[in-house]
């Protein structure tokens, strides 16, 4: 039997040297390196609407409104060690000079609503307090989803975004 399944991986050791490949990858990707390196993302959260995109690796000079990668860096990683440097995929609502208010948990930038922080996480039911009002500090960013679900900084807990942090734009396709 045992001799059997040893001519079985000789005879198809092609097959057996993709699966090993792909199971080393994906071993890096979970516990050694979450930041994606390919420049194409597949997006699988309800965070963005966009399925599938293109990112640019090396685009600099980030303005309001473009999709960005980055590697969270927020408070919550201390209560989720799982997200810390996760790539998230999100939109730049506020920039350097940008002032934050919030108003009985609805968010406002330069006075614009761009959201309402949740009172709780839908997973593990943890309490959210929403962003302090502030003024974005410069190399800073705010970031959110489109979802009302998005995990974003809205919330204190996930905070502002470093521009180190930043990976990439990403250009959605579809």
């Amino acid at each position: 039997m045992t001799r059997d399944f040893f001519q079985h991986v000789r005879r198809r050791w092609y097959l057996y040297l993709v699966l090993v490949v792909i199971w080393t990858l994906a071993y890096v990707r979970l516990f050694i390196d979450a930041t994606p390196r390919l420049p194409i993302l597949f997006n699988v959260t309800p965070s963005l609407p966009y399925t599938v995109a293109v990112v640019d690796y090396r685009a600099d000079g980030i303005r309001r409104g473009d999709y960005v990668i980055y590697a969270f860096e927020g408070a919550a990683y201390r209560i989720f060690p799982g997200l810390y440097h996760q790539p998230f995929f999100k939109i730049v609502r506020g920039v350097a000079g940008d002032k934050v208010t919030v108003r009985d948990r609805h968010v406002f930038i330069n006075g614009e609503e761009v959201g309402v922080a949740k009172t709780h996480t839908t997973v593990k039911h943890l309490r959210l307090d929403p962003i302090a009002d502030t003024v974005i500090p410069p190399s800073y960013f705010y970031m959110q989803g489109t979802s009302q679900d998005s995990f974003d900084s809205r919330y204190s807990i996930n905070g502002l975004v470093h521009a180190d942090a930043v990976l990439g734009v990403v250009i959605p396709i579809f």
